[in-house]
Parts: C-alpha cells; structure tokens; sequence
C-alpha cells in the first residue's frame, strides 16, 4: 500500500504521513524545506522500519519541481492507491488592496500543484485498478468571506479541479474527496490569541481522512467538511 503526500512536514499534510504509516503504506512525500523533510524521513524510518519512504524537497508552486517529485515517484513505484494534494499556502487580503502577485502564488502553489500532480501520478492510481485522490481545499472555496481574497479564489478554483476529476475519474475506479477544512491549529494560525480549543484538532482531520479511505469501493464521499465545534473563525 502506497501514498503520496504533497506539502507533508507542517500541519495536516504531517498527520495525514504518519497516520498512513502507522497502517503500513509506504509514503511518497515532498516540502519545500529540504531539512525539515529529511528530519521527517528520518522519523518515520525509525518508527516504521517496515515502510519504504520516498522524500524529494520541491517547491509545489514551482512546476518543475512538482514534474520532479511527480517523475522520481513514478521511477520507484509502479502502483499506489492514494494522491493528497495537501500542499498550500494562506495569504490574507482583499482583492482590492492586496499586493499585487498574491492572486497568481496562490493559484501557482493552491491549484496548479494539485492539477499537474494529478496528471502525472494518474497512471500509478490506474495501474492499482483503484485508487483515491484526497484534494485539501477550505471553507473558503465553499464561502467566501472577508480578508479572505484571492485565497478564496484559489480554494473555489481547487474545488472545481475535484469536481471536474470526480466525473473524469468515477468509471475508471478512482475515488476523489474534496477536503473542506475550517480552521485547523497549524502554522497558519501562530500568533492568534485564541485557545487550542477554538480550532480543529489537525489528528482528528487526518483521521476522517483514513476513514474515507476505508470504506467500501462501493462509495465515495465526495465531500468532507469539518469545522471547529463552535463553527468557523
């Protein structure tokens, strides 16, 4: 059993890594920082001694780097069962006031990453005769809201990517699961003076995202959305 997991050092991409290693797959990951990764590598070969980890630093708003990741997976692995479009980037602002660039990096490393990932690591999902993509999206692509901007552009933008690929894909035994997280204590949010209790729990996150995994081929979820108890910030 094998995943791939993009932007995975950091927050929910981490938790998904180790929650999938702990069930025995093998991980594929990449961050842009080189060191944190391979800290991560280290870690999960010492926890799980019986997984293969495959670990490539790349910038995911850079598509060369996401064909790079994309190319040394594929020259490993003949099959694999899950692709999580994890990585991402939050930038606040609005459209009218916002420096200008933020619309095109966040499209870049919110969009683009997940659409040239999907194309090239296809053919692993569809050599396993199943498979599963896990697309990170946020509330913010169901809702915009203020300060919000052109991050709720490339949210809405990742969703339509999920939607377009579910239709493309249901025939061919390929799940797709559009992910629609409130706020979850990551990095994103250091700093704020608000109590842990007020966002997600980023290991519950990960674990709704196995559990969609784990059912019956018979069915998809097509969309999760969770949200901090007391609803969203």
């Amino acid at each position: 059993m094998r995943i791939i997991v993009t932007g995975a050092t950091k927050g929910i991409g981490r938790a998904i890594t180790e929650i999938f290693a702990t069930k025995g797959f093998d991980v594929a990951i990449c961050a842009r920082d080189e060191s944190e990764l391979k800290k991560l590598e280290g870690q999960l070969k010492l926890n799980y001694p019986d997984i293969e980890v495959i670990a490539v630093a790349a910038d995911m708003s850079v598509k060369a780097d996401v064909l790079s990741f994309a190319k040394t997976v594929s020259s490993r692995w003949e099959h694999a069962e899950i692709l999580v479009n994890n990585a991402g980037l939050f930038l606040p602002g609005d459209i009218t006031t916002e420096e200008d660039g933020t619309l095109e990096k966040l499209i870049e490393t919110n969009l683009y990453s997940a659409y040239y990932m999907s194309r090239e690591v296809l053919p692993l999902l569809q050599n396993n005769d199943r498979g599963h993509i896990f697309n990170i999206s946020s509330v913010a692509g169901t809702k915009a809201y203020a300060n919000g901007g052109s991050y709720s552009i490339s949210k809405f933008a990742m969703t339509g990517l999920s939607k377009a690929l579910r239709e493309e894909l249901k025939n061919q035994n390929i799940r797709v699961t559009t992910v629609f997280p409130g706020a979850v204590l990551t990095a994103s949010w250091e700093g704020v003076d608000l109590p842990k209790e007020r966002f997600i729990d980023v290991e519950d996150l990960a674990q709704l995202i196995y559990d969609c995994y784990k059912i019956s081929y018979r069915t998809v979820v097509e969309d999760l959305v969770i949200r901090p108890m007391l609803g969203d910030l």
